[in-house]
């Protein structure tokens, strides 16, 4: 799959209208991406032995995306192949009262993965240049005033930029994944969850209250990805009308981006590999 097609390391002129939220490429039917995906997985979950083994790159995954886009699914269907014990899932909704008390990145850098690992965010802290913004609920965040300006969303894109370099540079590879959906097809899924009693429980009155932001939303993930996507910290704007090859893209850019590191098993020293000859003839001589 040609995956510069979804991919933006650099945000001069993008626009969120360039991307199609139902385009399926040469994948032109589920059962074709159901087993493309089965392979994936297998391949994901050798690739994260290594990762586990190697013990010096994090993978971190952010997804990002309106309501019903299919955020929790994908990570259900795609990372189901893993070894739990090397995987951390975060999600990140309303902040508390401590939360507030921090600056806005502190929860979710005390969430990133550790070496070897891959952690995963259901939301981010890009809802601070999201919800925050597009409610202006910066007054409830106790910041000095002096520091509420007017160009504070630009000081906070130069700030998740910096913050995004520092952990890349210290091993932590960033994978930003917005999930492309249509106001079509979230409708769609919002009366499927009605209609469906074992789905009704994802439903709330706040969903349907955010969909009524549905432009300005479009206009501030647009703002978002144009800021902060740069080369060591990529934008992917992956389809999101089919679920099934959203779920596609995002196992092969993981797969992608595992491949390209340097990641290989401990090697042992020549006296440590002699010893385990002498392990294995003295548990054989029992």
């Amino acid at each position: 799959m040609d995956l510069s097609k979804f991919k933006i390391s650099n945000g001069k002129n993008f626009s969120l209208s360039n991307y199609k939220t139902n385009y399926t490429g040469d994948v032109d039917s589920k059962k074709k991406a159901l087993k493309l995906l089965e392979k994936h997985k297998k391949k994901m979950a050798e690739l994260q032995d290594k990762l586990y083994a190697h013990n010096k790159y994090g993978i971190l995954i952010i997804l990002q995306a309106m309501d019903a886009a299919g955020k929790d699914s994908a990570i259900k269907h795609v990372m189901s192949g893993v070894n739990p014990q090397g995987t951390q899932v975060f999600s990140f909704k309303q902040p508390s009262k401590e939360e507030l008390d921090h600056d806005y990145l502190w929860r979710t850098t005390k969430a990133l993965p550790e070496r070897g690992r891959i952690g995963i965010f259901n939301r981010s802290y890009y809802e601070e240049v999201l919800v925050v913004k597009l409610h202006n609920l910066i007054k409830y965040q106790r910041i000095p005033e002096e520091f509420v300006t007017k160009d504070i969303w630009k000081k906070r894109y130069r700030q998740i930029r910096d913050f995004e370099k520092y952990i890349y540079e210290n091993g932590i590879v960033t994978l930003k994944f917005f999930l492309h959906v249509s106001k079509d097809e979230q409708k769609k899924r919002f009366i499927e969850r009605l209609e469906n009693p074992a789905k009704n429980w994802k439903f709330s009155t706040a969903d349907l209250k955010e969909r009524g932001y549905w432009d300005e939303y479009q206009k501030c993930y647009e703002e978002a990805i144009a800021e902060t996507s740069t080369s060591h910290s990529p934008w992917y704007v992956v389809p999101a009308d089919k679920k099934w090859f959203t779920r596609l893209v995002l196992s092969e850019v993981i797969n992608k981006t595992l491949e390209s590191l340097p990641l290989k098993y401990p090697q042992l020293k020549e006296e440590e590999l002699k010893n385990i000859k002498l392990y294995k003839k003295q548990l054989l001589s029992e």
